[in-house]
């Protein structure tokens, strides 16, 4: 679409944490046939036609605005008439050198086209002719709810609001002035349709009402109210109206000794992690604070007069992207069961515009966390559009010399995030990888191929002459992460180059895949020269382990196990190193656990891998869950994020390794079913989404020793069956449909 719409604002001045409330009423002369409306806006906008809230939340998704601004487009002729129509929209300009936007500048466009009966095109464009409301009920200028400045707060004056005004008709000249055509020109700023899918409220929760001792604190009749679990969204109150009256609304994860909701965001110390609302006086009012998104279990309402209701006063609305669920796992263990639905349930924590990390400390998108995530993603949800998003946004971000700054889209300019980590930079070709794997659309390598190899090149460029080894570079190193026990001594870390060695491999097979063989040749030598430097310098051959860096004297568990799961341990010592691995008290934290886990899985030590998965003790997965968790936490440790995205690969694991689904072509062209039997199990079923549609398999261990494999195959899927029961190995080929095969 060629965009010929102003972006407009209320007035010239920049300022954070501002809002704009638009309004223009026209007319239509004769029933129309079709309409569409296009709207985008710098950060988010809520817009309504003749009163009708148009689509979802987090709207549009973030990106960095110079290189590409999304729009959502929507068709609005069941919200249109003949005669006077009126839409209204409410703006949201964050600024303030945030860690996970873009500053950009503030400015609002839309377009509305529709075709009358004679199929004749009509336009309303966003111009100095709309008119913004002088007196807002949201307050400019409120605080940022702690240093990463990722949301402010949003205060909210009922009695500054008219209903009226979002509907045709009334004069409002005097609450309202003409619009200004915002400092972004026309052409500033690239405009590309979102093709994620906005934002939605998934659950509302309802609240369970906790005692709070006298001695909580001045403030009189405070109220607590546990939502149950960690959520991301906002409350929704509904109550008796009392003019004038502010209440305030606070979030946390957590309760302080007194029973009052804790002023922090996750482990980060805040004052302003709550919002305000100023009651107009009516008989009921109901209002949710829906801008931004909070991640909290508890709320704590203090200001209002009367009791407020755990039922119909407050409840909690959960919030995601609506990217459809389309994987389950179910077994005979209900803590495995609980384990899966704790994953997914963060996962659907971390999703809303963008994939992130955490849904409070931060809600920013990094390439390591991501690359984790998309491993329970591409089993259990459509995502793919999602997750190349992230490709995109990183793409946009790139530096100059092929880096990437710590998350994107961030303000890198402003200090307190000029941030960059050389191990995630490297995730960047990981995940990419498996995008095209589960979606087989070499389109897709096409698309991101330059960005990934301008990174993969600079740290080519800046190899040491004397040990043929990536050195420590600009940023801060992690080879695990949370509170890991790899050791950094000297200036060559080894999971940065096994990391290194990863891409360079991905990159050569990308590279023959899109007809480029002379980068596909370069690739391959650089990754032979790079593997033959790991292993003269980072290999103890007689230990069948590698040093964790070059000055280092330990040789951590993970380690070894990425090295073993990147194919860099030469073959003869490979026996040696998986005893090392597998002999070796569990010491990996979230990201080594993966490749760790993995490795297990696909040789031969199933049993070990799944032994970690399922252990109920610290530390571990089981261990949360035994807590009573129902979402997962950043480590393993209860002292930081309790809704953390990246630790749910198990979820995937439990699928793909002990119901058996695995793929072996990209797309999903080709799968094998080929389940572990754990002894601890009686059965384990598992649906999961491919591109090709959702593919279920169960087994059951039935009487005299059998196994009963039920599978329903899509269409376009070639699939076959392998299992191995004590001595015997049984490989039968499965049809499309539901089958049923006993062994």
């Amino acid at each position: 679409m060629e965009w010929e719409a102003d972006w407009i604002w209320r007035s010239s001045q920049i300022q954070i944490n501002d809002f704009a409330y638009f309004r223009k009423e026209f007319h239509i002369p004769e029933q129309l046939e079709t309409a569409q409306l296009y709207v985008s806006c710098h950060h988010y906008a809520h817009v309504y036609v003749n009163g009708t809230k148009l689509g979802g939340y987090g709207t549009p998704a973030p990106t960095y605005p110079e290189k590409r601004k999304l729009y959502t487009r929507y068709e609005v002729s069941g919200f249109l008439h003949k005669g006077a129509n009126c839409i209204t929209a409410d703006a949201h300009y964050l600024g303030g050198n945030c860690q996970n936007s873009v500053n950009g500048l503030p400015g609002f466009r839309l377009e509305l086209h529709w075709k009358d009966g004679s199929g004749r095109l009509h336009k309303l464009l966003s111009d100095t002719s709309w008119l913004a409301l002088k007196d807002m009920p949201h307050q400019i200028g409120a605080p940022y709810q702690q240093n990463r400045r990722i949301s402010a707060v949003e205060a909210y004056d009922a009695r500054k609001w008219d209903p009226a005004w979002r509907l045709a008709g009334g004069d409002y000249s005097a609450r309202s002035a003409p619009v200004q055509l915002a400092l972004i020109s026309g052409g500033d700023w690239p405009m590309q349709l979102q093709a994620i899918p906005e934002g939605r409220i998934e659950e509302e929760l309802p609240t369970n009402k906790l005692a709070v001792p006298h001695d909580s604190g001045k403030e009189e009749n405070v109220q607590v109210f546990d939502a149950g679990r960690v959520v991301s969204g906002w409350p929704r109150i509904r109550l008796k109206g009392y003019k004038g009256t502010m209440i305030r609304m606070r979030y946390s994860e957590n309760l302080n000794e007194y029973g009052r909701v804790g002023h922090n965001v996750a482990n980060e110390v805040s004052e302003f992690y709550y919002d305000e609302y100023t009651m107009r006086g009516e008989e009921i009012e109901e209002w949710q604070p829906d801008f931004s998104y909070k991640s909290f279990r508890y709320v704590e309402i203090t200001g209002y007069p009367d009791v407020v209701d755990a039922g119909d006063g407050i409840t909690v609305c959960t919030a995601r992207t609506n990217i459809r669920s389309a994987g389950s796992f179910r077994c005979s263990d209900e803590l495995l069961n609980n384990m899966y639905a704790a994953a997914v349930r963060t996962q659907k924590n971390n999703a809303l515009g963008q994939f992130v990390d955490c849904p409070h400390r931060e809600q920013a998108q990094y390439l390591a966390d991501t690359d984790l995530q998309a491993e329970l993603l591409i089993y259990n949800f459509e995502a793919i559009t999602m997750l190349e998003k992230t490709l995109s946004d990183f793409a946009d971000a790139q530096l100059e010399d092929g880096t990437f700054p710590f998350v994107a889209p961030t303000t890198f300019e402003c200090p307190d995030f000029n941030i960059q980590i050389p191990e995630w930079d490297l995730h960047y070709a990981t995940l990419l990888w498996k995008l095209y794997e589960a979606a087989g659309n070499v389109e897709l390598l096409a698309t991101y191929y330059e960005t990934m190899i301008r990174m993969v090149n600079y740290y080519i460029a800046i190899i040491d002459a004397n040990t043929g080894l990536v050195p420590l570079d600009k940023g801060w190193h992690i080879s695990d992460w949370p509170y890991p026990s790899v050791e950094h001594a000297g200036q060559f870390v080894t999971v940065q180059q096994i990391k290194l060695l990863q891409a360079m491999q991905i990159s050569a097979r990308v590279a023959g895949l899109l007809g480029k063989s002379a980068d596909q040749e370069t690739f391959e030598k650089e990754a032979k020269k790079l593997l033959v430097n790991i292993n003269k310098h980072l290999y103890l051959p007689d230990a069948g382990a590698y040093k964790d860096s070059i000055d280092a004297a330990a040789a951590h568990q993970g380690v070894t196990a990425i090295a073993l799961y990147a194919g860099a341990v030469p073959q003869e010592g490979r026996e040696r190193a998986l005893n090392y691995v597998k002999n070796k008290a569990w010491e990996c934290r979230t990201v080594l656990s993966l490749p760790l886990l993995r490795m297990l899985f696909e040789n031969g030590c199933e049993a070990e891998a799944f032994a970690i998965i399922n252990r109920r003790e610290y530390p571990g997965w089981g261990h949360m869950i035994e807590q009573g968790s129902l979402t997962l936490w950043e480590g393993w440790e209860d002292i930081e994020s309790h809704s953390h995205a990246w630790n749910g690969y198990p979820g995937r694991l439990l699928q793909e390794y002990v119901v058996g689904i695995k793929s072996e072509a990209p797309g999903f062209k080709k799968a094998v079913i080929r389940p572990y039997l754990p002894e601890s199990l009686d059965f384990a079923e598992a649906t999961v989404w491919t591109i090709q549609g959702d593919l279920h398999a169960r087994w059951e261990k039935a009487e005299e020793g059998h196994v009963i494999v039920t599978t329903n195959i899509p269409a376009g899927i070639c699939a076959r069956l392998e299992l191995s029961a004590g001595s015997s190995y049984y490989e039968v080929e499965l049809k499309e449909g539901i089958s049923e095969t006993i062994l």
